[in-house]
């Protein structure tokens, strides 16, 4: 954060610097443009560039996350104090889920099926929260990982299971 900080003041001095050129090649010209359009072309400068961050920074993520990382859902917003997400809604938040790794069991083979898998949920200017999470491939499923591997004919009773779509992202990126 504090490298997008000195990002958005660097912006702002260097359209500050542009304008700075401008007031001295009119001045050449013989015509001075007016003092105010320094600070006019900084301001500029900063909300320029954090309006591009707004609408790249999910892009930034994905681009630092491992291979068997997938992005399986993303929630688009508009806020009235960002009234250029108006005309093209912006990224709020996504979420993306690694591949999913085969389950320790030592109960039937009805389990085969299960994957344990790391959901990972990105925020704009939050931290990345991480949830551990158990899919049922076979029998399109997901619970919290609550009891530590490897599953007993007991644990996996008391497993609460929420079920899936078969064609959700989420199952097929774990589940591939």
């Amino acid at each position: 954060m504090i490298y997008e900080f000195i990002a958005t003041v660097t912006a702002g001095f260097g359209m500050a610097g542009i304008a700075m050129i401008i007031r001295h090649l009119t001045k050449l010209a013989g015509k001075q443009a007016p003092k105010w359009l320094i600070p006019i072309f900084a301001g500029i400068g900063m909300l320029g560039f954090q309006i591009h961050q707004e609408y790249h920074w999910q892009q930034q993520q994905i681009d630092r996350l491992p291979a068997q990382v997938k992005v399986v859902k993303t929630v688009e917003g508009q806020v009235w104090y960002r009234p250029w997400s108006y005309l093209k809604p912006q990224v709020i938040r996504f979420m993306a889920a690694e591949s999913g790794k085969p389950v320790a069991t030592d109960i039937t083979s009805s389990t085969d099926d299960i994957r344990s898998t790391n959901i990972y949920l990105f925020e704009r200017r939050i931290s990345t929260k991480v949830i551990a999470q158990l899919v049922n491939c076979s029998q399109p499923a997901i619970t919290s990982v609550t009891i530590a591997p490897p599953l007993s004919a007991t644990n996996f009773q008391q497993l609460q299971w929420q079920p899936l779509a078969a064609d959700d992202d989420l199952l097929q990126a774990v589940c591939q």
